[in-house]
C-alpha cells in the first residue's frame, strides 16, 4: 500500500509486554491503587488523568486484547471485563476511556486489511490509545487524489482527548458506510473539549473538527455489517464493566460511611448480592463472547449480544441503586462537598444516559422469540 507505513512515528517509549492473564490482573490492581488516590480531586477540579493514562499505556494493559497472530496476549473477555471494572472502581472516567479503547481494537480485529491491522496492532502494543466517533451526516467526504478529503464535525465521544488514533464512522462518496482511521495529531484535525456533563467529567469526551483533512485510501475500510458484531457485544460488556466499577466504588464508601452497620445488615447484604449477581452476568457474557470470536456463526454472535445486553442493563441498575443507597443508608456526612461522594451517582447517571435501553430491550425480545420459534 505504501501510505500506511508512512504514518507518524510513535513518540512514546515502547510499552511493557504483558505475557499472562495473571500478570494483567495484577497490573490492573496495582495501577488502580494509584488511580484511586486523587480520583475525587480530579473529578472536583476537572483535572485530566493524563499521567494516569500514560502509566496505563506503559504498563501494557492497553494491549492485552491484541490477537496472538499479531504477537498479543488476547485475554479472555470475562477477565477483560473484570480488569475494566477494577480500573473503573478506582476512577470511572479512566475505566470509560479504557472501555472505548478496547472496543476499537475489537473492531479492528474483524477488518480485512492485513497491512492496516499489522500497523495499528503494533501501535497498540507500543502503548498507543484508540477512541471512536461518528462524523455527522452533513460532514463531507469526497475523493481527493489517492484518498479522500474529510471536512466537518463529529459527534461527541469519550476518550478522544487522550487518543492517538480515532476510528471514525462516515459515509463515502458512493454512499457506503466506512470507517476512517485517523491520527489525532494531524494538522487538519482539531479536538474540541466541549464536554460539560456533571458526571464522568474527565473521560476525555470531545468533538472532532476536520478541516479538509486528507485521509489515505488504505486507512479507509468498509464498515462491518450486522446487528450482533463482536465489536458491539464487547462494547456492551465493557459498558457493563464500567457500571460495575462505579457500583463497587459506591459500595466501598457505603461500608466506610455507615454509622451503625449492624443495623443495616439486610440492606448491606442486599447490595452486596446485587453486585455479585452483576459480576456473574459479566462473566457469563464474557464466555459467550469468547465463543462468538472463535466461531462467528450468527447464532453464537446473537447469543453473545443478548448476554452482553443483559449484563449491561443489569450493571447500570446496580450502579444507580448502590449510589442511591450510599446516601439513603449512610446519611450523616455523606452530603459533604469535600467528601465528593455524589460523584458515584453522577458517574452512574451520565453513564446510564449513554446506554440506549429501548433498542437493547427490543433486540432482546426479538432474540427470545426467535429462539422459541426455532
Amino acid at each position: 500500500m505504501g501510505t500506511v507505513s508512512q504514518l507518524h512515528d510513535n513518540v512514546r517509549p515502547p510499552a511493557h509486554r504483558i505475557e499472562t492473564e495473571e500478570e494483567a490482573i495484577s497490573a490492573a490492581r496495582e495501577l488502580a491503587v494509584g488511580f484511586r488516590r486523587q480520583a475525587s480531586e480530579r473529578d472536583i477540579n476537572r483535572l485530566m488523568p493524563n499521567i494516569e493514562l500514560d502509566a496505563l499505556s506503559q504498563s501494557g494493559l492497553t494491549a492485552i486484547t491484541v490477537p496472538p497472530e499479531y504477537t498479543g496476549l488476547d485475554i479472555s473477555n470475562a477477565l477483560l471485563a473484570e480488569i475494566v471494572a477494577i480500573v473503573a472502581e478506582s476512577d470511572a472516567s479512566i475505566g470509560n476511556v479504557l472501555a472505548s479503547h478496547f472496543r476499537v481494537l475489537e473492531g479492528l480485529r474483524n477488518q480485512p486489511s492485513e497491512e492496516l491491522k499489522i500497523v495499528l496492532f503494533t501501535r497498540a502494543l507500543d502503548g498507543d490509545r484508540f477512541a471512536a466517533t461518528r462524523f455527522a451526516d452533513q460532514a463531507s467526504l469526497v475523493a481527493e487524489g489517492s484518498g479522500l478529503r474529510l471536512t466537518g464535525r463529529s459527534e461527541q465521544a469519550a476518550a478522544i482527548l487522550f487518543s492517538d488514533w480515532i476510528a471514525a464512522a462516515a459515509i463515502d462518496p458512493g454512499g457506503r458506510r466506512v470507517m476512517l482511521h485517523l491520527q489525532r495529531d494531524s494538522d487538519e484535525l482539531q479536538a474540541v473539549d466541549d464536554w460539560d456533563a456533571f458526571g464522568l467529567r474527565t473521560n476525555g469526551t470531545a468533538t472532532l473538527i476536520a478541516g479538509k483533512l486528507h485521509v489515505n485510501a488504505d486507512t479507509v475500510i468498509a464498515a462491518l455489517p450486522g446487528d450482533h458484531t463482536t465489536e458491539k457485544s464487547l462494547g456492551l460488556l465493557l459498558q457493563a464493566a464500567v457500571s460495575l466499577g462505579i457500583a463497587r466504588a459506591a459500595f466501598a464508601d457505603l461500608l466506610v460511611m455507615a454509622k451503625e452497620p449492624s443495623a443495616l445488615f439486610g440492606k448491606i447484604g442486599e447490595r452486596a448480592i446485587r453486585i455479585e449477581i452483576a459480576t456473574g452476568a459479566l462473566e457469563q457474557a464474557g464466555r459467550k463472547l469468547d465463543i462468538a470470536q472463535v466461531s462467528p456463526a450468527e447464532a453464537a454472535m446473537a447469543e453473545a449480544y443478548f448476554c452482553a445486553s443483559s449484563a449491561c442493563l443489569a450493571a447500570i441498575e446496580v450502579a444507580l441503586d448502590t449510589a442511591n443507597a450510599l446516601f439513603e443508608l449512610a446519611r450523616g456526612a455523606t452530603g459533604s462537598i469535600a467528601l465528593n461522594l455524589d460523584r458515584h451517582w453522577r458517574n452512574a447517571r451520565i453513564h446510564d444516559m449513554a446506554i440506549q435501553r429501548e433498542p437493547l430491550l427490543n433486540a432482546a425480545g426479538a432474540y427470545i422469540l426467535k429462539i422459541r420459534e426455532s
